[in-house]
């Protein structure tokens, strides 16, 4: 696949070291369109690791963006420092479509929130769940053509995961592929191609009347468990939970954003990510293939290497000295876990893909501290059971193109990745 990549990466390593440090903005899109984000965060890595980042967007306006491992741990930790209401990403919720999520939210609220949906991906439901993720795999794979290119995203990373959110939410099996949507419309940017227009105000009212619709589909859900015994399904752990069943509509809404987007953007990214991957790195796919007991170890080592959400944002409550700089009360902070994910003096040749590593389970993809993905091993557990059905059926995933990346400086991921399966075992 000879794409001119190595040009574009030097070109765009000349252009980081080249520019002012001050007008290095890492929250632009275009570097994960493009892929080119690497040395700008290298740099910032070197030079200024907490560093005071001005974005075009007037609904970011300033913040802080901390790169590396030991700092980001700093502020993921202390929770009481950097809040993270009201928002986990850099642009301030509309004062008019607020929508809380207990992501989004501090202790003590966060804690019994989190409690509720908590026992879905317990380890004895994921012991449950284990045959009928197999089964899914199983059936998506061998519907897969043979010899004929398709776009691995649309076929087994998106149907897989959502899948999961259906089953997970009980939600209607034919509409599943809503879900879907309704994650991408959370998360885009006006000018992602997503809306019908890239105008900012067109936009947002697009996205608005979208997940207007995505919450009453799911009122009409909430009110038929509601209605009827606690099941082991997201909505009636809501509808019924002491913590959650008094939530308002905006609430609801926002809950279940967290949710679909949670199982949704992290998993599917991190899937099409270990194709490219090991397609990019030929001598790890055949160390997988000659020994699959190392299918864990991979999967640790993509969501390392993948990083699906690139950072997460905190608010500071109170002053606070990180990395020789004053973080004044109110300033936004952005923790770049894809930067913390290639921290040079943490992590051991951390640019390159080593799917035996030591300590492959030491990346911050997920998280630290109270906010820790709640859904991790959920996510794990699908990427493993997937990769044990490939290795059983394929001997090969050639991929024949480049990538059309997700134009977001927040989800980290794939619109599409064209691939080419030769043959079947």
């Amino acid at each position: 696949m000879d794409d001119g990549s190595i040009d574009v990466k030097r070109a765009a390593r000349d252009a980081a070291y080249a520019m002012p440090l001050a007008d290095i903005n890492p929250a632009d899109p275009e570097l994960f369109r493009t892929d080119t984000w690497g040395p700008y965060f290298e740099r910032l890595r070197a030079e200024d690791p907490v560093h005071w980042a001005v974005s075009q967007e007037e609904d970011v306006g300033g913040y802080w963006s901390v790169t590396t491992w030991n700092d980001i741990m700093a502020v993921d930790t202390d929770h009481e420092a950097f809040s993270s209401e009201p928002t986990i990403v850099l642009p301030d919720p509309a004062e008019d479509f607020t929508l809380p999520m207990f992501i989004a939210m501090d202790s003590p609220k966060h804690d019994v929130q989190r409690k509720t949906v908590s026992p879905a991906v317990s380890p004895v439901n994921l012991a449950l769940l284990e045959p009928t993720i197999r089964e899914r795999c199983a059936t998506i794979l061998d519907s897969l053509p043979i010899g004929q290119e398709f776009d691995w995203v649309d076929k087994v990373s998106i149907e897989l995961t959502t899948q999961m959110l259906a089953t997970l939410f009980d939600f209607p099996w034919e509409d599943r592929r809503k879900l879907t949507r309704w994650s991408d419309v959370a998360t885009a940017a006006p000018d992602s191609g997503i809306f019908s227009s890239s105008d900012p105000e067109i936009a947002e009212n697009e996205r608005r009347a979208e997940l207007f619709e995505c919450v009453d589909y799911f009122m009409r859900l909430w009110n038929e468990r509601v209605n009827a015994p606690p099941a082991g399904d997201l909505i009636s752990m809501l509808a019924h939970g002491e913590a959650t069943r008094d939530m308002d509509r905006m609430e609801y809404l926002g809950n279940l954003i967290l949710l679909i987007v949670g199982g949704n953007d992290t998993t599917r990214n991190t899937i099409s990510g270990s194709v490219l991957a090991l397609h990019q790195n030929p001598d790890q796919d055949r160390k997988l293939r000659e020994n699959p007991d190392l299918i864990p170890s991979m999967v640790s080592e993509t969501i390392r290497w993948q990083t699906p959400l690139a950072y997460m944002a905190r608010r500071a409550t109170r002053d606070v000295e990180l990395g020789g700089k004053t973080i004044k009360a109110g300033d936004k902070i952005a923790m770049w876990y894809v930067s913390g994910n290639r921290d040079e003096t943490v992590i051991d040749r951390p640019n390159d893909y080593i799917i035996d590593r030591d300590r492959v389970r030491q990346h911050l993809s997920f998280g630290f501290g109270i906010h820790r993905c709640v859904g991790n091993r959920l996510a794990e557990l699908q990427l493993k059971i997937i990769w044990e059905e490939i290795l059983k059926r394929f001997p090969t995933i050639q991929v024949t193109g480049q990538p059309r990346r997700v134009f977001s400086s927040f989800v980290k991921g794939y619109e599409t990745l064209p691939v080419i399966i030769p043959t079947k075992l």
